[in-house]
């Protein structure tokens, strides 16, 4: 399929010499009080993780694998997420692995159709600690993602390279803020005076924000408190291979169970 639809960086890039598949891990809207989305997140053929196969990939198979991991994650979505119209698929990709944003979308819109996903239930991701080779590269993607009705993100915000410079240039639909920075927030004034500051700017300029890498039920009051609304972490769930876990208080269709269950994540 790639050889078909994708861009000429994919037809000209070396075949891939191993396998991957992904996990996913929920994204909570607690206050719709619903599994709003899944990541998908890299992983072995085994579990591995996925820095082991990032590590595979090379400045040849960087186009194929980027758009092989979209692919992967629509095709497994379209098995395993609940019969609805709202419940969000989260890919990541590589900026810098896109070599003309039209044409290296081609794949994706097949494998969207394939499974009957409307392009405004999938996000994708851009992590702030890539540094862009051409800024203005990156913000003709996002114009052209945004064009075809899916949603951008960008990730890791607050971690990497000119964050508010990225923030003011590219528009995305949301922002996930890096975990290190939420780490310990209760009990660090400074990181809460941070945190409340970026909430406030994505608000105003009509950004939704996630807090990610989310812990501790400490974490997740204080985040509430500063106006956080969606969550992703390990205080509700860890990734699941080919599969969505379980969350405390949510039945399999990403609506709350009962107000006694949801009282455990909430």
């Amino acid at each position: 399929m790639i050889g078909r639809t994708g861009c000429q960086g994919c037809r000209d890039g070396a075949e891939l010499d191993f396998a991957f598949t992904m996990a996913f891990q929920p994204i909570l809207d607690l206050e719709a009080n619903r599994v709003w989305g899944y990541e998908a997140l890299v992983r072995g053929a085994g579990g591995e993780s996925a820095a082991s196969i990032l590590n595979r990939v090379t400045p040849e198979t960087v186009y194929r694998f980027d758009q092989a991991a979209r692919v992967k994650a629509i095709e497994l979505a379209g098995r395993l997420f609940p019969a609805d119209a709202a419940t969000r698929l989260s890919i990541n990709f590589m900026p810098n692995a896109v070599y003309e944003p039209a044409a290296c979308i081609r794949s994706s819109l097949e494998a969207a159709r394939r499974a009957g996903f409307a392009h405004d239930r999938i996000m994708f991701e851009f992590t702030e600690n890539e540094k862009f080779r051409d800024t203005a590269h990156v913000t003709r993607i996002v114009a052209e993602y945004r064009r075809q009705g899916f949603l951008t993100a960008l990730d890791d915000f607050g971690a990497g390279f000119a964050g508010l410079n990225l923030l003011a240039n590219f528009s995305p639909d949301l922002i996930k803020i890096d975990m290190d920075l939420l780490r310990g927030i209760d009990g660090d004034a400074r990181r809460r005076v941070i945190v409340a500051g970026i909430i406030g700017i994505a608000r105003s300029l009509g950004i939704a924000v996630i807090a990610e890498g989310v812990e501790t039920q400490a974490e997740l009051e204080t985040l509430r408190g500063l106006g956080a609304t969606l969550f992703q972490g390990y205080h509700f769930s860890k990734p699941q291979l080919e599969a969505l876990p379980p969350v405390a208080g949510f039945s399999a269709s990403g609506l709350p169970m009962d107000a006694h269950a949801l009282a455990q994540v909430a």
